[in-house]
């Protein structure tokens, strides 16, 4: 079995992680392999936590449901609390992972977080999202339990910082030339990056490999 050019990095309490999500088996030109991963515990935390006030708030809340409009999506509705406790989520999006239904899960999940505006910190919604892609709840539940699964969460977030990750979306993409480095992409425009990246094709106004509004690039390599 081949390993993945790409992957897919993403916790279920991010908003742009949702809307990368709704596009990267469409933007990529290869396979991405998804990484469950816990983005608290990213160095800096995730940037949706800490507003400065409630107009900061209402704005990124805005650009958001702008950006899921021009995607052609389901009007975006905000899950109550939001940010939310994603540990169960990301722990059954890590035991889905095992089961070869990581893909099917979390598009369900965050679509019931940011179309249907359910927190993800409710049991009833994750189960609900697994439901979909015929995930079994009492299963579900005990995978959740696995002392296995809670130290592969751990293993993917570390690995994904030490890989360079400080954010979620992130899409790390392996050196597309014999000694080129792998690349890691951040932010809401990483699969655009990683898309010119893995084509082999130069960033409009610069390379392949630089950083652009939006979005950044640093060398590095997570596990796979």
């Amino acid at each position: 079995m081949s390993v993945p050019a790409a992957a897919f990095y993403f916790d279920l309490s991010s908003p742009l992680a949702y809307l990368a999500a709704e596009r990267v088996l469409h933007v990529l030109p290869g396979p991405a392999e998804w990484q469950p991963m816990l983005a608290r515990e990213l160095p800096g935390g995730e940037s949706h936590t800490a507003f400065r006030c409630a107009e900061e708030s209402d704005v990124f809340r805005a650009e958001l449901e702008r950006r899921a409009l021009e995607l052609e999506l389901q009007p975006m509705r905000w899950p109550d609390p939001f940010p939310f406790d994603s540990t169960l989520a990301m722990r059954v999006a890590t035991y889905a992972k095992s089961i070869g239904r990581v893909v099917p899960f979390v598009q369900a999940a965050f679509r019931q977080a940011f179309a249907a505006g359910r927190s993800l910190q409710d049991p009833n919604y994750v189960l609900i999202a697994a439901a979909a892609c015929e995930m079994h709840p009492t299963a579900v539940l005990r995978g959740a339990e696995l002392r296995s699964v809670a130290d592969q969460l751990r293993i993917t977030t570390a690995s994904a910082a030490e890989a360079g990750v400080n954010e979620v979306p992130a899409v790390w993409v392996a050196g597309t030339a014999a000694g080129e480095p792998a690349q890691v992409f951040l932010g809401e425009r990483a699969l655009e990056h990683a898309g010119w990246h893995m084509a082999g094709s130069a960033h409009p106004g610069g390379s392949a490999h630089s950083g652009d509004t939006g979005g950044s690039a640093r060398s590095g390599s997570a596990a796979l």
